[in-house]
């Protein structure tokens, strides 16, 4: 089978820092389905990992953590899927990746495609889909029946990929309010078309810019870029009793003793945890894929898809890997199907 691959860490300007290749094709056993992939996008933990986690000597390593496929074969426990059935999902961090033109993947892991997406569309959400949705319902225990109305969630960076999958689910399902975080006018228009309640700049004081819209405080802050440099404001902003959730990699260390005298709870934030650990409610992520499907299918939830980039081949991936890490994509990137 055709794949992306590389052998050393790097940067994505090195000489084969992602490789055509060919491998062998794998079988599926136990919870496995195997997947022939139509769609990927790429996401900044594919360029983290390609950018610091090399390949065992004489290997190649293949990343990717988000793949939108056909089910061409199942294990012997599979029972959630059938062949032939389109899927979607972000897999295992510790698992060969979805640069490739077949992947093996637990179906406990795995949602059913939304019907009404493009395999392009649908390539766009599975991680920051995930991710969001933990983040609001298991990290911090939001309900999702529209009963939140006394919340109030301040969600910093809401314009990105999770931020934008955050923001939409806040506001369709847990009845709070929902006050966003942006830094440029094209980027602010983003979140209130995502439909917040309100949109502040980050770049700014976020008590000032809170203040300024008539709000004193938050019940919940949803810190999905530079926790560090924001965690003093975060503190005075929650209000007492108050949870952070976050998803990032602070510089430096949090003052966590910083927390105490509000008795503020800090949640952190990993979709791959799951399946990492094999956890007991893993399937959780199967089923809220598939919930994730039915609000798309709906017209509850919109697609973050921003860029198609070809088919998936290394010249491309270079290209997408080297925009991500530019930090000017908006929107998801999507490559789709393999040259035969």
């Amino acid at each position: 089978m055709k794949a992306i691959g590389y052998q050393t860490a790097g940067a994505i300007t090195a000489p084969n820092a992602l490789e055509d290749i060919t491998l062998a094709e794998t079988t599926a056993t136990g919870f496995d389905l195997l997947v022939e992939v139509k769609a990927i996008s790429v996401n900044p933990v594919d360029t983290k990992i390609r950018a610091s986690s090399s390949a065992p000597a004489g290997e190649y390593k293949i990343i990717g953590w988000d793949a939108v496929g056909v089910v061409k074969a199942v294990g012997e426990n599979v029972s959630l899927f059938n062949v032939g059935d389109e899927v979607w999902y972000a897999g295992d961090i510790s698992r060969s990746g979805s640069y490739a033109q077949y992947q093996l993947v637990d179906e406990r892991i795995v949602g059913h495609k939304p019907k009404s997406l493009t395999y392009a569309q649908a390539a766009a959400l599975p991680l920051t889909g995930i991710t969001a949705w933990e983040i609001l319902f298991d990290r911090l225990g939001l309900p999702q029946d529209g009963s939140a109305t006394d919340a109030r969630i301040l969600i910093i960076g809401a314009a990105g990929g999770v931020g934008s999958i955050i923001t939409q689910l806040a506001v369709k399902l847990t009845g709070a309010e929902v006050i966003g975080t942006a830094s440029r006018p094209e980027s602010t228009a983003w979140v209130q078309k995502l439909g917040a309640d309100a949109v502040i700049d980050h770049t700014q004081s976020l008590s000032g810019e809170l203040a300024n819209i008539g709000i004193a405080d938050v019940t919940h802050v949803i810190s999905l870029t530079q926790t560090d440099q924001h965690f003093d404001e975060i503190v005075q902003v929650l209000k007492p009793q108050g949870k952070l959730a976050l998803i990032d990699d602070p510089k430096g260390p949090l003052d966590v003793m910083k927390l105490k005298r509000k008795s503020l709870s800090l949640h952190w934030e990993l979709m791959f945890t799951r399946s990492l650990y094999q956890t007991e409610d893993m399937i959780a992520q199967h089923h809220l894929l598939n919930r994730l499907s039915a609000l798309i299918d709906t017209g509850e939830l919109q697609s973050t898809f921003g860029e198609h980039y070809g088919t998936i081949n290394a010249q491309n991936l270079i290209k997408a890997h080297a925009l991500i890490e530019s930090g000017k994509a908006i929107g998801k990137i999507v490559l789709e199907g393999f040259n035969q």
